[in-house]
């Protein structure tokens, strides 16, 4: 999985850069939604989201290692954490997979 994480990152990168050149032709200003700061970007949130759901895999991966050691007996809270990490990785590339279309079909318009 930390492949795929690694591939995802190296998206949002692209992402991003392809995003400064955008900017760079065109001052456009960053998108404010209810609960963002006005100087966080779009790049950073990515980041942020990208951590987040590191982390989640990375604790779903633990508690299936506890159950599995025989640590915890917690077999379906385990599973749950599991799933909810997968169903937010999948989400995850949806978004990046949108993202990523977006942008390129920006980079496609004539000016």
């Amino acid at each position: 999985m930390s492949q795929m994480l690694m591939s995802v990152l190296a998206q949002a990168d692209r992402i991003a850069g392809d995003g400064a050149e955008l900017g760079a032709v065109a001052a456009v200003a960053p998108a404010r939604g209810p609960g963002t700061d006005a100087g966080a970007g779009f790049a950073s949130s990515l980041k942020d989201v990208l951590q987040a759901v590191d982390a989640q895999a990375h604790a779903a991966s633990e508690q299936l290692a506890a159950v599995d050691s025989g640590r915890s007996n917690d077999l379906v809270g385990a599973m749950l954490a599991s799933q909810q990490a997968d169903l937010s990785f999948s989400m995850l590339l949806q978004v990046r997979n949108k993202v990523a279309g977006a942008v390129d079909e920006l980079i496609k318009l004539q000016l």
